[in-house]
């Protein structure tokens, strides 16, 4: 399912307008992105936990030469599926 899918479904099944779903997904899509960016968890109870979580830096290798590389440490986003969601997907 794409966001394209995912806007028609909740229309069809809240009676909405899609111009107006397509509006409160982008407003949600934006609101966890700046809550991840300033360091941030966003939970919602029974779903799951959007947060950000710290990659170590490592050593690993170009495939082309097999050079040694260094990656550095990064901060990436994680999402962990509550109780709820994990229940409705077995």
């Amino acid at each position: 399912m794409n966001k394209t899918d995912l806007v028609n479904n909740i229309a069809q099944k809240s009676g909405m307008a899609k111009k107006d779903v397509e509006a409160v997904l982008n407003g949600f899509f934006g609101e966890v992105t700046s809550a991840l960016s300033s360091g941030d968890k966003v939970q919602l109870v029974g779903f799951g936990t959007f947060e950000t979580r710290k990659r170590n830096g490592r050593t690993g290798r170009n495939p082309q030469t097999g050079e040694a590389i260094t990656i550095p440490e990064s901060v990436i986003p994680a999402f962990k599926a509550g109780n709820k969601l994990k229940e409705a997907v077995k």
